[in-house]
């Protein structure tokens, strides 16, 4: 079944057959009953979670079935690639292509379901982050100090800390915080620029991009409905006071244990 699934999403352009092979399970049907209406869901993943991406299909597959869905943007590509020009039955290599796809910073075949659930419904995928290139001024860009409130800057300081294993200069911690804010603000924009009324902007990223109190929707427009999800894998440590930046939580199974810290300072050591 999985390898004539895999065939039909190649080749085919009717969202009835992609729902044969990725029907959305009764549970996720009730959790996005719950969130919507919304203008914007923010899914916010853990990035080794398989279980997470099989929740970005699901819900893709939902919501371009009831025809909610007005296009998905993705941390995974940057602004100025999409696949809006595409046709439903593109190729991967020209999915990949539109999306200015960088294999070296995401693994294609981690989110290739998801994106070819959209753009085999007739749904454009959008490239969110910000350019690579575009990060050098952004560490070197004050305003970015200012677009957060004091406490959610230093919030975003010690999570850059945190996130690298308490290895960094601390003279570099501000600097990746201005470009952790900047790339919010470039997600933001995307999302609001590609909302329709009457229909739903989906953004895949990181769960630090989705929290309500830190990420995405503090750069967001007020008049847009907005509701951020947590997906949480069951190993991870778990904190009261993180899932209260969401307006759900959605626990899944427990991610593979991996070294990163050790792996981190490892690099960095050579």
């Amino acid at each position: 079944m999985r390898r004539t699934c895999a065939a039909i999403l190649r080749g085919t352009v009717l969202t009835v057959l992609l729902a044969a092979c990725a029907t959305p399970t009764p549970k996720i049907a009730e959790r996005i009953n719950a969130l919507l209406p919304a203008d914007v869901i923010l899914l916010g993943e853990q990035h080794d979670a398989p279980d997470h991406q099989r929740i970005h299909r699901d819900v893709i597959a939902l919501l371009a079935t009831r025809n909610l869905l007005a296009a998905v943007a993705i941390e995974m590509a940057d602004q100025g690639g999409s696949t809006a020009g595409l046709t439903a039955n593109a190729s991967e290599d020209q999915i990949r292509t539109a999306l200015k796809w960088n294999p070296q910073a995401w693994q294609w075949v981690t989110y290739a379901p998801a994106i070819l659930a959209a753009v085999r419904a007739g749904v454009p995928v959008l490239g969110a982050n910000m350019p690579r290139p575009a990060m050098g001024e952004a560490m070197r860009n004050a305003r970015f100090d200012t677009l957060l409130s004091g406490p959610a800057f230093k919030a975003q300081q010690q999570l850059i800390r945190s996130g690298h294993c308490d290895l960094l200069p601390e003279s570099q911690i501000q600097p990746m915080t201005r470009v952790q804010v900047a790339r919010d603000v470039a997600m933001a924009n995307t999302l609001a620029s590609a909302a329709v009324p009457g229909k739903t902007v989906l953004l895949l990223a990181g769960s630090g991009h989705a929290d309500r109190a830190l990420g995405v929707p503090q750069h967001l427009p007020h008049n847009l409905m907005t509701k951020s999800v947590l997906l949480h894998a069951g190993s991870a440590p778990f904190a009261t006071e993180k899932a209260a930046g969401f307006d759900t939580v959605w626990t899944t199974a427990p991610a593979p244990v991996k070294g990163y810290c050790a792996d981190f300072k490892a690099q960095r050591a050579r």
